[in-house]
């Protein structure tokens, strides 16, 4: 496992907690001879969000801070929920945030024949049978919280019957849903998990790796502890949910036999001591003003209430990257929130912080006006080219030519007719002071027939050229960009996608009404300075006095430009 260079948090020192607590104690005691091998598993049946991005940093960052591998598994278990489109998702967004996995990705489906082997060999100790109960019969069986369940009437069938049956199932004779392999356990355990657990079901659906070479297809729990036990994972970091799991985690490899499960291992020809691997919990990553249930994010995408998976108003990694999020802000946002037992949900403030204090570190200042009002310089002698300055704290990020016409564009929002207390920008009368140019002052105003302003006459002090001569005090400073030189864009502006903090809340029926009818706000027609407008320019810019913005990587052309506006220069909320 490598990390890129540009991962490194803010810290040196990373923060301290549980995790890396025992990582640390089972160093020093050998448990592992010294191994730290971890994995990130995630299902192909979805894009990653920003919870998931907790986990990619917990697991590569242990790894790696301890000299060890972190794997990238996919749990290929449900092909008829998988593709390889949110394969190829996942593997970009991985690196995108800046870590490369140890060797080949691999798949659970790659253990498929293997898994198959431990079945068998669970059915051979009595520890397995077949179940022809119904989905809706085995929910019945299965008692509830407050009352244990009931055997399954095929639970006591003998080894060679059981054997017959699974290999029946394998080879095609049943149609889906007529019978299982059950984990044969406790039907009264407290632990409902426990309670004669799923191992096989029959699916005959074709498979995005394996085709159709099998029509059943492992569990979850089935498969994740064993592919960890293969793959010689010394650690198993997994979300608090999965807690009440990890009796069967443990269940399933204590019943195999581990000089098999080591024979078919990465350390199959190792002399490193075997040990099974632990599994340990965290608390999810929980944000207000967001959903991360990966069934909410597809409701949305299949009802077409957001543009597609990347909709820069979801909390998904593929939606941030095209919004503007950098991996830095994303890294240091997830190292600052830390590794917790217990849940909580985490303030949206504070990965905007993380975010601003990243781009207003490192994005170029740019100027673009987004309702432009038409300004005429009436005594500008000729066109100038200026020279500013992309940041006005990193001299290394060099200068850039910005074209000063007589006909510029500023912001409506900066222009009154008359003086109102506090307005410090342009009025009919007044002065201002052109960001990097002259002092102008409005000395006329020009309307349509309708009576709405559509220019103003201004007259530049040509004596104020990026200066304030002795005596002379303009108090106001704005934006502007050239009419004849800027480029035309259009400039999405964001707000919250939901209107409530939790719209995961149990007491909320239905998600999508709590949705913010103002989440996107589209602007045709602003114009942009031509250095922010070049196809070889920065990606994201600090447009001075409006916020953040990204060009839009799916819909942004050279002869089309789209930005979106990542965040604004100060919290709203």
């Amino acid at each position: 496992m490598s990390v890129n260079k540009d991962t490194k948090n803010n810290s040196d020192t990373p923060t301290s907690n549980f995790i890396r607590q025992m990582i640390a104690e089972d160093l020093a005691s050998q448990r592992h001879a010294g191994r730290v091998q971890t994995r990130f598993p995630p299902e192909p049946n979805g894009y990653l969000h920003i919870g998931h991005a907790k986990s990619i940093c917990l697991n590569f960052g242990v790894a790696a801070e301890n000299g060890g591998q972190c794997n990238l598994r996919f749990d290929d278990t449900n092909p008829a929920a998988e593709s390889l489109e949110f394969v190829d998702a996942i593997k970009e967004n991985i690196k995108w945030l800046g870590f490369e996995w140890s060797g080949e990705v691999r798949y659970s489906s790659s253990y498929f024949e293997a898994l198959y082997g431990f079945g068998v060999q669970l059915i051979d100790k009595g520890l397995a049978y077949v179940c022809e109960l119904s989905a809706d019969e085995a929910r019945e069986y299965r008692g509830t919280l407050t009352e244990p369940g009931r055997n399954s009437p095929q639970r006591e069938r003998s080894v060679a019957e059981n054997r017959d049956l699974f290999a029946r199932m394998r080879a095609g004779e049943f149609v889906d849903g007529t019978c299982s392999l059950r984990a044969k356990i406790d039907m009264s355990s407290p632990n409902i998990n426990m309670r004669d657990p799923v191992l096989y079901r029959i699916r005959h659906v074709h498979h995005h790796q394996t085709g159709d070479a099998w029509c059943i297809y492992p569990t979850y729990d089935y498969t994740h502890c064993i592919s960890d036990a293969i793959e010689g994972i010394t650690h198993s970091l997994c979300t608090l949910e999965f807690e009440d799991h990890r009796p069967l985690y443990d269940w399933i490899l204590n019943s195999l036999d581990i000089d098999t499960i080591k024979s078919v291992s990465d350390l199959a020809d190792s002399a490193t001591p075997y040990v099974l691997p632990q599994q340990t919990e965290f608390a999810k990553l929980k944000i207000n003003y967001t959903v991360v249930g990966k069934r909410k994010l597809k409701q949305l995408v299949n009802e077409g209430l957001v543009s597609g998976w990347d909709d820069p108003r979801l909390s998904t990694l593929a939606g941030l990257r095209r919004r503007g999020y950098t991996a830095t802000a994303l890294r240091n946002f997830c190292e600052s929130v830390g590794v917790a037992r217990s849940e909580s949900q985490v303030d949206i403030g504070m990965l905007e912080h993380a975010l601003r204090e990243d781009l207003d570190a490192n994005a170029p200042r740019a100027m673009c006006v987004l309702r432009p009002l038409k300004v005429t310089l009436t005594n500008l002698p000729e066109p100038l080219t200026l020279s500013l300055q992309n940041h006005p704290k990193n001299d290394e990020m060099g200068r850039r030519d910005v074209p000063l016409t007589a006909d510029i564009v500023i912001d409506k929002d900066d222009f009154r007719e008359q003086a109102e207390p506090g307005f410090k920008r342009l009025v009919n009368g007044g002065e201002v002071r052109l960001r990097g140019a002259y002092v102008i002052r409005c000395d006329d105003v020009v309307r349509d027939t309708s009576g709405e302003i559509v220019e103003l006459l201004c007259s530049a002090d040509l004596n104020t050229l990026g200066k304030n001569p002795e005596g002379r005090k303009v108090k106001g400073v704005i934006h502007w960009v050239s009419a004849s030189a800027g480029v035309s864009a259009t400039v999405r502006l964001y707000d919250r996608l939901f209107t409530v903090e939790n719209p995961e809340s149990k007491d909320v029926e239905d998600f999508t009404t709590l949705l913010n009818p103002d989440s996107l706000t589209v602007l045709e027609g602003c114009l942009v300075e031509p250095a922010a407008a070049q196809a070889d320019s920065a990606p994201s810019f600090q447009f001075e006095r409006e916020g953040y913005f990204t060009r839009d990587s799916v819909d942004s052309r050279d002869d089309a430009l789209v930005f979106n506006q990542t965040i604004g220069l100060r919290a709203s909320f």
